[in-house]
């Protein structure tokens, strides 16, 4: 579902937080509160994109870990350091997704590279992330809507950068976005869980 920024009201025009704000996690919280279904009927898929093998990229797994040892009961949960989603594999998981989720809404959750001056924050809007974009890479979108996280500075040899990003930053990053998503999720309808699809055609490697 793609809307139009002026069909919106400036609430949901999207937001940028740092993980240092005391109030980051109720804010981003209630942000994304506003931007999912109003039914449960159509369930909410967050896929956690990115890998353990590079400090930087390690944002998404690390959400997905974190959210799938929390066991939301509301949210299904895709991308985790266990199981990571990347490259190699993404396509692969959005048509699954899509086969095993009736018209899901999906969160895309990712790293990305940013000004120096946004560096530690998190922001959220609707619209999908890009996985690659900043190693150009081409890879397909992800999300109705996305959270993603500002590991380090762009405009140089991103790949360099990104594994030599501090995992502290990047694990106060996931901690934040994975406790927004938490309290979202307080707010929003149970649905029965269904099994990953990971776990019923066998898990993918990184």
């Amino acid at each position: 579902m793609n809307l139009k920024p002026s069909l919106l009201d400036n609430q949901k025009q999207g937001m940028r937080v740092s993980h240092e704000d005391e109030q980051a996690s109720y804010q981003l919280s209630r942000h994304l509160s506003s931007l999912l279904p109003s039914t449960s009927h159509r369930p909410v898929v967050v896929v956690c994109i990115g890998t353990d093998r590079s400090t930087g990229d390690s944002l998404g797994p690390l959400v997905g870990t974190k959210l799938t040892a929390q066991n939301l009961s509301s949210f299904h949960v895709y991308g985790t350091l266990e199981e990571p989603i990347h490259a190699m594999n993404l396509n692969d998981t959005l048509k699954q997704i899509q086969r095993f989720h009736k018209n899901p809404f999906i969160i895309g959750i990712d790293a990305c590279l940013g000004k120096m001056k946004n560096i530690g924050t998190v922001s959220i809007g609707i619209g999908p992330v890009k996985p690659g974009a900043g190693v150009n890479k081409d890879l397909p979108p992800v999300g109705d809507i996305h959270m993603t996280g500002i590991v380090n500075v762009s405009g140089f040899m991103e790949f360099f950068v990104l594994q030599n990003t501090r995992l502290y930053l990047v694990m106060k990053l996931a901690d934040l976005i994975a406790d927004s998503i938490v309290k979202a999720s307080y707010q929003f309808p149970s649905q029965e869980k269904n099994t990953s699809f990971l776990q019923r055609l066998g898990k993918y490697k990184a």
